[in-house]
């Protein structure tokens, strides 16, 4: 399927998508010599390899569902400081050419700095608050392209206007964050994420006010990728349970071959030269076992040949897809439109993590920021944080589909703003529920970093759940207990509130044997929320409450009921 842009796009970013290709993650399992015959591991031969043998190549917005952790962190500062902010002309490269939105903003924000009284400034402030979002707008559009001004782009990754409004340590600091995207994960700074959206990496974020424009044939294109998302969806999947299936397989063969070799490996019996020692006790147990290992090994060849059949199945309704989307012209486009339409769902995000009382002052300024580098929503430092919770909360980002729980970490925007709380703004596309990725805003200026990334990962964790239960989402798991629980209490006010706090504090005390949980909420975040087994098996030597839950666990797996 061609993959090209609106030409209005391709003119403002000066390319073709394909330039903007990413190149897979970095760091693929390490192949055998020439003439070497390993024996076959499915699991490093998953890699980069797709299994119809074609290479694929992944960018950091697709899905690999290999993966088992986020790529590791080396460093949070760049290793030689930037100086942005002292380039004499920097706001004047901001504001030029950008019209009369550009004139207000600076008449705006000179009126606010010569104010004295507190009700002129409180006015001018709020003016400001508008003018400063039209132009933001304007100058977001210009940002996705190459020729863009490097100020143009640090304004709308940072709402860095006017370098002035900084203190020497905020420059120093601000000089320091690394401005290339060089990790392979799906975390965006805003111009980043325009950019993906312009060159068609990414899908235009869904919302319920915005209805596209009709164009000739577009009934057809948008219905045909529909489809194709879904059917993508369906192939990642197939792919992902059949990968599970062959690997399964691969470890009971391993298993057979270790008993095996304890089987026939005999030493010499006492007292006799060269004559093997009869079986032992636990070799002739190993036996008995061998019977089971069989048994499992045929009932996993056969699911894996259903998952054969149903991953080919996916590969030609997707390539019929493709070809009718290729012979009718219909290329997934971005325009100018779509970009400002995404611009707009990032102010609502950004609305969303500042809340009604906070503060909406969209400008990077010493006023609101007093923090170093450790306290700035970067993107090194917000994985880092992401890395954490899933460390405690190990199926953070995880969601089951078909009974295989896939690992799917959403897309992260980085807001800059002066937000306290991380927002879902969807769980997944609702094309695509296998294995598209969901959306999370953070922002980059809280007054506690830890506290904003954990509110995203339980408003994801909530909405996932809720989703995934759909009309039942009152009645059954992790949603249904917990609001039964919670409408038990009696409580006022938001049941999805109520369990973002109590998943900060399941992460940050319960995670650490401080017990601050109701029982009856502690049980449902044990079984729903498992911690990750080095946590389990800490906590239940800390406390007999936590030793009864973790016996609760065992009897259910021996009932095969968990």
């Amino acid at each position: 399927m061609p993959d090209e842009i609106d030409p209005e796009i391709a003119a403002l970013i000066g390319g073709s998508v394909q330039e903007y290709k990413s190149k897979g993650p970095a760091g693929g399992a390490p192949r055998p010599p020439a003439g070497a015959v390993p024996p076959p591991d499915f699991s490093t031969l998953f890699d980069d390899m797709g299994v119809t043998a074609e290479i694929t190549e992944r960018g950091d917005a697709d899905v690999d569902l290999s993966r088992k952790s986020f790529a590791p962190i080396e460093r949070i500062e760049s290793e030689r400081p930037a100086e942005w902010f002292k380039d004499p002309a920097y706001y004047k490269t901001v504001l030029n050419g950008e019209g009369e939105e550009a004139q207000r903003v600076h008449e705006l924000l000179g009126k606010l700095l010569k104010a004295t009284d507190p009700k002129d400034k409180g006015l001018h402030r709020q003016q400001l608050i508008p003018a400063y979002w039209y132009l933001a707008s304007k100058v977001a559009l210009r940002s996705v392209s190459n020729q863009a001004p490097l100020p143009k782009k640090l304004m709308v990754r940072f709402s860095a206007l006017l370098p002035n409004l900084f203190s020497p340590d905020m420059l120093e600091t601000f000089h320091k964050i690394i401005f290339e995207k060089s990790i392979d994960e799906p975390v965006y700074y805003v111009d980043e994420w325009l950019r993906a959206i312009a060159t068609g990496q990414i899908t235009q974020s869904a919302t319920d006010e915005v209805k596209p424009r009709r164009q000739e044939g577009g009934d057809d294109r948008a219905r045909l990728q529909v489809t194709m998302q879904r059917v993508q969806g369906k192939r990642d999947s197939a792919e992902g349970i059949m990968k599970a299936k062959a690997e399964e397989r691969r470890a009971l063969e391993a298993a057979l071959r270790d008993r095996v070799e304890l089987i026939c490996n005999h030493g010499s019996h006492p007292g006799l030269l060269h004559v093997p020692a009869p079986y032992s006790d636990s070799q002739k147990r190993t036996m008995g076992e061998l019977n089971e290992i069989l048994r499992r090994m045929i009932a996993s060849d056969k699911d894996l040949v259903g998952s054969i059949g149903d991953f080919d199945k996916a590969s030609d309704e997707l390539k019929s897809v493709s070809e009718k989307l290729a012979a009718g012209g219909h290329e997934i486009k971005a325009d100018l439109q779509s970009l400002a339409q995404e611009f707009e769902t990032v102010r609502q995000m950004t609305k969303l993590c500042i809340g009604r009382q906070g503060n909406h002052f969209p400008i990077l300024s010493r006023e609101y920021f007093h923090g170093n580098i450790k306290d700035i929503g970067t993107r090194e430092n917000v994985i880092k944080l992401l890395t954490w919770i899933e460390s405690i909360d190990c199926e953070a980002y995880s969601r089951p589909y078909k009974n295989t729980l896939h690992r799917i970490v959403p897309f992260i925007v980085l807001l800059p703003c002066y937000g306290d709380t991380g927002i879902c703004w969807e769980p997944f596309d609702r094309y695509n529920r296998a294995t598209s990725r969901g959306r999370v805003a953070i922002p980059m200026y809280p007054k506690n970093l830890t506290q904003a990334v954990i509110t995203a990962v339980a408003d994801l964790r909530w909405q996932v759940a809720k989703e995934k239960a759909s009309y039942y989402w009152m009645e059954e798991g992790l949603t249904g207990n917990y609001y039964q629980w919670f409408t038990s209490k009696k409580i006022r006010g938001d049941v999805k509130e109520f369990f973002i706090q109590d998943y900060a504090v399941w992460i940050t005390k319960e995670s650490e044997a401080i017990q601050r949980l109701e029982k009856e909420v502690r049980a449902i975040f044990w079984r729903y929320m498992p911690f990750s087994k080095e946590i389990k098996d800490k906590l239940k030597t800390r406390s007999h409450i936590y030793q009864e839950l973790y016996q609760k666990d065992v009897n259910r797996s021996l009932s095969d009921g968990y």
